[in-house]
């Protein structure tokens, strides 16, 4: 069996997969990005090998994506997160039209039409509205990342953000803890105001279902709720969502290795 990998340097983690000859996923790895990014994808790929039990060897292809995607030093080829996150989107849920897409430092929107991208946007100059913003509200409220998510669900009366701002979010929150609101409402107002900027965004290349959920975000089952809330419809998500740039960037790397084998 040979398989083909993608690895996935984000401005916060490195996701890593492994998949074989049947575009099936036999590993995966997440390790934080670090100041290092050169060593950050050689660090994944050690890790995704040793997950898989899979030699250097056996692996016909390799495909860098992401933030950091030129420091992938050993990769066969480098390919924008922006078209991977199409192509995994497309091969976890064939109908695909439209990906949403929220990690640690951006957000972005992108239309799809058979695995291509038609269209897209992003909103890489501000921190509003992504990962960095929800981990800091947390940090803000003494919880931790993966817990905010589930409490937000438990509002009953939604507090309003005058601002998504990251540099501005923790003195909101301090506002409202000062005022006697309970820690859920606050939440379930920072979900509410992050989808509803991620939902305007998105909205420039054009809001059409089937929706797709990607990045560390879609981990948040409050952000989930709160953008099928705001969008009317259901939102596809998988546990592998948060790997779906690596997953693209492998089915790549697979098609990549098939070619050239089919070439020679």
């Amino acid at each position: 069996m040979k398989y083909a990998a993608g690895i996935d340097v984000g401005s916060t983690q490195t996701k890593c997969i492994i998949i074989d000859e049947n575009k099936q996923i036999v590993a995966r790895a997440l390790t934080d990005t670090g100041a290092n990014i050169t060593r950050a994808g050689e660090r994944g790929y050690e890790a995704v090998l040793a997950a898989g039990g899979i030699a250097r060897e056996d692996v016909l292809c390799v495909v860098g994506t992401g933030y950091g995607r030129f420091k992938v030093s050993f990769g066969d080829l480098q390919i924008t997160e922006i078209t991977c996150h199409a192509k995994g989107a497309s091969m976890l849920f064939p109908e695909t039209s439209t990906v949403i897409d929220m990690g640690g430092q951006d957000a972005k929107g992108i239309s799809v039409q058979n695995g291509e991208v038609v269209d897209f946007v992003m909103n890489d100059k501000c921190a509003a509205g992504t990962g960095r913003f929800l981990s800091t509200a947390a940090e803000t409220l003494g919880l931790s990342l993966d817990e905010i998510g589930a409490i937000s669900l438990q509002a009953r009366n939604p507090v309003r953000l005058s601002t998504v701002c990251t540099v501005f979010v923790e003195s909101d929150i301090m506002s409202y803890v000062a005022q006697g609101k309970k820690t859920e409402d606050i939440l379930g107002g920072i979900h509410s105001a992050i989808a509803a900027r991620t939902i305007a965004l998105v909205r420039r290349v054009g809001l059409k279902p089937s929706y797709t959920f990607t990045g560390g975000v879609s981990l948040n089952v409050g952000m989930v709720k709160m953008l099928e809330e705001k969008l009317g419809a259901p939102l596809n998500v998988s546990p592998d969502s948060h790997y779906m740039g690596a997953i693209g960037a492998a089915v790549f790397a697979l098609e990549h290795a098939m070619s050239a084998a089919a070439a020679s």
